[in-house]
């Protein structure tokens, strides 16, 4: 068994699957054949091993890319990390359009899957759902707390109707917001409310606050009436008893949809990682960039999002462009993310957090090679603002930071019916629609059982990515069946985060 991973040919790193001592030699394969250096000092699991000498300012390569600038002389066999190498991002770039660019990918995905179909519900606007839920949307945080009573008088009155529950997602905001900060909520809201999951929607206002009832039903615009209800807590005596008489409404209506054969051509599916992890980029974000490609093949959508985690990285994701316009659309989207963290005074490049230098990571663009690998290699087909919903299918870059809970939410708002969440740390938190924890690691997955729904980790233990392919693409076809449910579906845990981006008055 390899100490090291050695992924590209060109690359002057490789990746301890172990923790390394100093004085032993480690071991990596690279085109079949082993490859020896001596430890000059420990290297802990996950993190970078100098393969050859480095100079200083010279491009250090992982992935065949740069990931930044060597500070000073690096000898074969040191640890590469914070100590010794720097990010070589700076400023605003200026991007050119190459038609043409894209290449052949270097690793086609293999389509493996049992059956091209899943079971899901149809519904009438077109959309599809693989669950059929009822949510509660509060168009104002002052009514957290009635919303979520609500909601759990509600699944318990009716449990065991044909639903697959009563939720309520609540946020701070809707109140006290102006301008573009507020349209972020509205739109982010009215999209989370026309989404196939739910098969129906109340949505609760107070009546005072700045998000009214009336705006969120221009966003939503034209329904029958029978999926989507409104009420203005202010103006009812009993807001819960009027509450329960129309989710009581919505549960009949739900109860008409059944489970019959969809093609994955109708399936959406968003990516994000958290608590990336020096294995993210090998094991866990290159499988969940197989089944985008997989998804993609058969004519669906993949949402990919995290824009900061784009920079440095953001070339490839440009040379897939659809076309012209699309290329313009991820330059836009990208030197907008940038201005936003100029106009607030911060530096552009604040990136990894200290949780992914711990597990190994040390530049931005390390992190942003590891994360774009989850958009596979499939062509960028749409870009979208903040809150729209995703209409186009094929790769889809959605604007959005890299927190965690603001990312799966608007991944969710896009469309999103589920979402691949790669971690090399962990963490227990689930979206609005099913979250599936996918460790980079075994040790990870071992430890987090009722965290964590699948390890990728076995790559490094004696599976092929086309069999771990093949037995992901199978558990997403059985959870978009309803066949089985997530970590986060079982524990309850479903939040939703708004990007916040404006004053309060």
């Amino acid at each position: 068994m390899s100490d090291i991973v050695i992924l590209h040919n060109k690359d002057d790193v490789g990746i301890a699957l172990r923790p390394l001592s100093a004085g032993e030699h480690a071991i990596g394969l690279l085109n079949g054949k082993e490859h020896a250096i001596e430890l000059t000092e420990n290297v802990p699991k996950g993190h970078k091993v100098a393969l050859r000498l480095i100079q200083p300012g010279s491009h250090v390569l992982k992935f065949g890319y740069s990931i930044g600038l060597a500070k000073e002389v690096i000898l074969p066999g040191r640890w590469i990390h914070t100590h010794n190498l720097k990010t070589g991002l700076s400023g605003e770039v200026e991007y050119q359009y190459k038609p043409g660019a894209k290449a052949a990918p270097e690793d086609s995905p293999t389509v493996m899957v049992e059956s091209p179909t899943f079971q899901g519900y149809i519904r009438p606007s077109g959309e599809v759902g693989i669950r059929n839920e009822i949510w509660i949307i509060n168009t104002v945080g002052c009514i957290n707390k009635t919303c979520e009573l609500l909601a759990r008088m509600a699944g318990q009155q009716f449990q065991g109707r044909d639903i697959d529950g009563v939720y309520h997602f609540p946020h701070p905001y809707g109140c006290s917001q102006l301008g573009d900060d507020l349209n972020h909520t509205q739109r982010l809201l009215s999209s989370l409310a026309q989404h196939g999951n739910a098969a129906g929607v109340l949505i609760i206002g107070l009546g005072c606050e700045n998000n009214q009832i009336d705006q969120m039903q221009a966003m939503i615009g034209e329904q029958d009436g029978k999926r989507i209800k409104y009420m203005r807590a202010q103006d009812m005596e009993d807001e819960l008893e009027e509450g329960l008489s129309l989710i009581s409404e919505l549960v009949q209506y739900a109860e008409t949809f059944k489970r019959s054969a969809v093609p994955l051509s109708k399936l959406k599916i968003g990516l994000k990682c958290g608590g990336s992890d020096g294995l993210s980029g090998i094991t866990a974000n290159p499988l969940a960039g197989r089944i985008a490609d997989t998804i993609t093949a058969h004519g669906g959508t993949a949402l990919l999002t995290e824009v900061p985690e784009m920079f440095g990285a953001e070339t490839i994701l440009m040379d897939r462009a659809a076309d012209e316009q699309v290329f313009k659309d991820i330059t836009m989207l990208i030197n907008n993310f940038k201005q936003y963290f100029v106009s607030h005074g911060q530096e552009i490049y604040e990136n990894p957090s200290p949780g992914n230098k711990d597990g190994g990571i040390t530049t931005l663009e390390e992190k942003s090679l590891g994360c774009t690998q989850k958009g596979g290699n499939a062509t960028v087909s749409a870009v979208l603002r903040y809150g729209v919903r995703s209409t186009k299918p094929g790769l889809n870059l959605i604007e959005a930071p890299g927190n965690d809970l603001v990312s799966v939410t608007a991944l969710a708002a896009a469309g999103a019916h589920l979402v691949l969440f790669t971690t090399g740390r962990g963490t227990p938190f689930g979206g609005p629609v099913p979250t599936v924890k996918i460790a980079t690691n075994s040790e990870l997955a071992a430890r987090k059982k009722h965290w964590i729904d699948f390890n990728a980790g076995a790559l490094l233990e004696g599976k092929g990515m086309d069999e771990l392919h093949e037995e992901l693409m199978n558990h997403i076809v059985q959870l978009a069946s309803g066949v089985e449910q997530t970590r986060n579906e079982r524990n309850g845990f479903r939040e939703i985060s708004i990007f916040k981006d404006g004053v309060i008055l």
